[in-house]
């Protein structure tokens, strides 16, 4: 029981760190590049920012307003603990906003548009590596895709796309397209933030030789790996033949290492590889030397 205690105090405690580094650190995008030059990003936050500059209320208001119904739908789709977290984390944002005067770093609109979303990009990715979020956008897109059938990334588009014709109607053409740059830095800012440098790699391997491989990704790379039984078909008369099919996840830094190796043992295996988001436990975190 003090065990479970433990570590229900270490889980809040890491992310509450992450969800305040991400409040001050988005904070200090909005404030020292994006809102002083009326640049925009995507989602609730973009509408926030283009609200700003085209009435008299303060970033601060819009922020808690644009994201009530956000906060709402949270609840409702994906649950209690994760609502009070996304609520806590933009009232924090508000209140940084309100009360913390970040200065004003550059007035150069390329360095505005890529820095002001790479401070806002990673702001959201810590929060969201907290359990909350400081854009609900994501959320609608959860909870439209589920509705529609569509992707949730198809939704975020289609937002994306509104907000920022709104904001070359409103604003101008040149605003719109520099905050396209502001969203492209956040997003792939946001991508790093939450899956780290060590992007992970699912690789399906199918050889004749394939216990020399499985041996080579266990002592060579040092890396675990899944060995399991299937049925292939091939040829116009759907010829069927058992193998074994190995199964591995590398760091993308190691892909190359294990195509070689691969090819020295059996030039003509079948290797298939995948993208993966995000792995726990197993062998994944050990280095090969």
């Amino acid at each position: 029981m003090e065990t479970k205690t433990s570590s229900t105090r270490k889980t809040l405690v890491k992310d509450t760190f992450f969800i305040v580094l991400g409040i001050v650190t988005a904070a200090f995008g909005l404030e020292s590049f994006l809102l002083p030059n009326s640049f925009i990003d995507g989602g609730a936050t973009g509408i926030s920012l283009l609200l700003t500059s085209i009435s008299s209320l303060p970033l601060y208001v819009l922020i808690i307003l644009v994201n009530i119904p956000f906060m709402i739908l949270a609840y409702k789709v994906i649950g209690k603990v994760f609502a009070i977290k996304t609520t806590v984390a933009i009232l924090g944002l508000s209140m940084v906003l309100a009360f913390v005067n970040f200065p004003e770093v550059t007035q150069d609109k390329l360095l505005v548009a890529v820095f002001g979303g790479f401070f806002l990009g990673a702001g959201i990715g810590l929060s969201i590596r907290g359990g909350s979020v400081l854009d609900g956008t994501e959320v609608l897109a959860i909870f439209l895709s589920r509705k529609l059938g569509t992707t949730i990334g198809d939704i975020i588009i289609l937002i994306n796309i509104l907000v920022f014709i709104a904001a070359a109607y409103l604003l101008s053409i040149e605003t719109a397209l520099y905050s396209m740059l502001t969203y492209l830095a956040a997003s792939k800012t946001l991508d790093f933030v939450i899956e780290g440098i060590e992007e992970y790699t699912g690789v399906t391997i199918i050889s004749n030789a394939n216990e020399e491989i499985r041996l080579m990704i266990t002592q060579k790379m040092g890396r675990g790996l899944t060995v399991y039984k299937a049925s292939g078909g091939y040829g116009t008369r759907g010829t069927t033949k058992d193998h074994d099919v190995i199964f591995t996840v590398i760091t993308r830094l190691e892909i190359r290492k294990l195509n070689i190796e691969i090819s020295k043992i059996d030039p003509k295996a079948f290797v298939v590889m995948h993208r993966i988001n995000d792995t726990r436990g197993g062998m994944i975190k050990k280095r090969s030397i």
